[in-house]
C-alpha cells in the first residue's frame, strides 16, 4: 500500500535534510554564511558604513540578550546598559594595565564580568516582579556610571578611558576599521550561535514556561528562581560582550555612552524588532543605528540647538516605535511573518487543490 504525502517531494527532502543536521552544526553554518555576507558588504562600502555595520553588530548581541531576558522570561530590565558599561570598562582596564592579554581574552573577561554582575542582579530579580524589578535595574543603570566620578584616577572620571588596540596582524593589507568590523561580527555570531542553541533547547522551553505562568512552571518541576537567575546571567554576558566590543571598536570607555537612555533604547529595540524573536533583535539593532543617524541628519537640516538635537533621536525613535507597535503588535519581525503568511496562502491553496 502506497501512502501519498501532501507535500511536494522537494519540500519533503528539504525537511529531511534539515532534521539530519544537528542544531549546533546548522546554526554554525548559518553563522558562517552571515559572516561571509558581512565581509562582502564591508568590501563594497566605505569606512563610515563599515563603522555603522560594526555598531549594528554589538547592538545586536546586546538586544539579543535582552530579548532572551524580557521576551522569553518576561523580566523587564531597564538596566541593560549597565552590563555594557561593565564590559567596556573591563576591556579598557585590561588593555591599559595588562597589555599582554590577547583581544579574545579581553572580550572573554568582559563577558565574564558582565555575567557576574548579571548573576547578582538575577539573585535580586528572582524576588522582584513588574515595576519593582524595572525600578531596581534602572537604579543600576543610573548608579553604576557614577562610579567613574568617585574613582577618577582608576576609571578616568567623566572623560573615561582612552586606549588603542592593535588587533590587525602585521603585514595584512586591510584597513583597520574593516578588520575591526570583522572581529566584532565574528564575536557576535559566535555568541549568537550559543544563544540560539539555548533558546531552542530545554532551557529555552523553561524560560517560556516561566514567562507564561510561574505557578504552572513550578508545579511542572521547573525551578523558577534558578531559571530567572540563569536568564539574567546569559543576558548580562551578552551585554558585557557588547560593551567590550564597543570599547574595542571606538577605543574608549566613557560613562556618557552608558546613560539610562541607552538601556531604554535597548528595551525599545526589543519591542520594535519583535518581542521574543532573535530575528527581531537584528531589526531592532538596525533601527537603533539608522534612526539615530537619520535624526542627527534631520537636526542638521533644521538647524536645531544642541539640547534639542541631542534628544531628537529618542523622540523620533519613540514615535516610530508607537507607529510600528500599533500597525504590527508583534514588531517588525511579526510584520514580516504576517506578510509571509499572506504571500504563502495562494500557493498553499493551489497546492491543496492540485493534491485533491
Amino acid at each position: 500500500m502506497t501512502v501519498r504525502t501532501s507535500l511536494p517531494e522537494s519540500r519533503v527532502e528539504a525537511a529531511a535534510k534539515k532534521r539530519m543536521l544537528p542544531p549546533l552544526l546548522r546554526h554554525t553554518l548559518y553563522a558562517l554564511a552571515a559572516f561571509a555576507a558581512v565581509v562582502a558588504l564591508t568590501l563594497v562600502t566605505d569606512e563610515f558604513t563599515n563603522l555603522r555595520i560594526a555598531t549594528i553588530g554589538y547592538y545586536l548581541i546586546a538586544v539579543a540578550g535582552l530579548t532572551l531576558l524580557t521576551g522569553l522570561t518576561g523580566q523587564v530590565s531597564l538596566g541593560h546598559g549597565a552590563f555594557m558599561f561593565i564590559g567596556a570598562y573591563t576591556v579598557a582596564l585590561l588593555v591599559k594595565h595588562v597589555p599582554s592579554f590577547p583581544l579574545w581574552a579581553d572580550l572573554l573577561l568582559a563577558s565574564v564580568a558582565g555575567g557576574l554582575a548579571g548573576l547578582l542582579a538575577g539573585a535580586a530579580a528572582a524576588r522582584l516582579r513588574g515595576p519593582y524589578l524595572a525600578g531596581a535595574t534602572l537604579a543600576l543603570a543610573v548608579g553604576l556610571p557614577a562610579l567613574t566620578r568617585r574613582f577618577q584616577d582608576f576609571l578616568g572620571g567623566s572623560n573615561g578611558l582612552s586606549f588603542t588596540v592593535h588587533s590587525r596582524p602585521s603585514g595584512v593589507a586591510i584597513p583597520e576599521l574593516r578588520w575591526q568590523t570583522w572581529i566584532v561580527w565574528l564575536s557576535v555570531l559566535i555568541a549568537l550561535v550559543l544563544v540560539v542553541n539555548v533558546v531552542r533547547g530545554r532551557l529555552g522551553r523553561d524560560f517560556r514556561a516561566v514567562r507564561d505562568d510561574e505557578v504552572a512552571a513550578s508545579l511542572s518541576g521547573i525551578a523558577v528562581g534558578r531559571t530567572k537567575i540563569l536568564a539574567f546571567l546569559i543576558s548580562a554576558v551578552c551585554g558585557g560582550l557588547a560593551g567590550g566590543l564597543q570599547a574595542f571598536l571606538l577605543g574608549t570607555a566613557a560613562p556618557g555612552s552608558f546613560t539610562p537612555a541607552l538601556s531604554l533604547s535597548l528595551l525599545a529595540a526589543v519591542v520594535l524588532g519583535g518581542l521574543g524573536s532573535l530575528w527581531g533583535a537584528l531589526w531592532g539593532a538596525v533601527a537603533l543605528v539608522y534612526f539615530q543617524a537619520w535624526s542627527e541628519d534631520l537636526a542638521d537640516v533644521l538647524h536645531l540647538n544642541t539640547d534639542v538635537a541631542n534628544n531628537l533621536p529618542l523622540a523620533v525613535y519613540g514615535v516610530i516605535l508607537i507607529v510600528v507597535v500599533l500597525a504590527f503588535p508583534r514588531g517588525i519581525q511579526g510584520g514580516f511573518q504576517k506578510l509571509r503568511g499572506i504571500l504563502r496562502r495562494p500557493a498553499e491553496k493551489k497546492e491543496n487543490h492540485e493534491n485533491h
